[in-house]
């Protein structure tokens, strides 16, 4: 078998592509971490952000113009996973600069968890190496937020 030589080998391909619905200068603009709330909290599933944590990832040009929102995952009422791989497939297929990752705590708690902290590094870590750059990662409430950007715990 070894000797055996494959005369013909089939492979998945893969095939990269971004599709956005509207022109740039439509984008909204990103200038500081209550704009990206607002902007998540007005496409957030409202009958979800009390209900189950939910991990979503704001994917940023170079202009801070919002390139689209990607929920990737929703869990149970006090966690969620969030994998670094979907996270930066995604940024990568989007051809994104900069991301702001988010989630929601359903308790209105906007106190990070350690977990929280730690996702952060990883996040921070990992976008560090793909100069990709976490420039903030949000707590989402219905009645506020938290941004470890702002807080200086990025």
């Amino acid at each position: 078998m070894e000797n055996e030589i494959i005369s013909e080998i089939i492979v998945a391909e893969i095939e990269i592509s971004y599709t956005p619905k509207i022109k740039p200068s439509q984008r909204p603009r990103i200038k500081n971490p209550e704009d990206a709330y607002k902007l998540l909290l007005h496409t957030w599933d409202k009958s979800k952000i009390e209900l189950v944590e939910q991990f979503k990832v704001l994917l940023l040009n170079r202009s801070k113009r919002v390139l689209g929102i990607c929920t990737l995952t929703s869990g149970g009422v006090c966690n969620t996973v969030a994998d670094p791989r979907q996270v930066f497939g995604v940024a990568l297929k989007a051809n994104a600069v900069e991301i702001m990752i988010a989630h929601n705590h359903p308790s209105g708690n906007l106190v990070p968890s350690k977990s929280d902290e730690e996702l952060t590094r990883r996040m921070m870590a990992a976008g560090n190496i793909l100069e990709l750059k976490v420039i903030d990662h949000i707590i989402v409430s219905v009645e506020g937020y938290y941004s470890f950007a702002e807080e200086g715990a990025l």
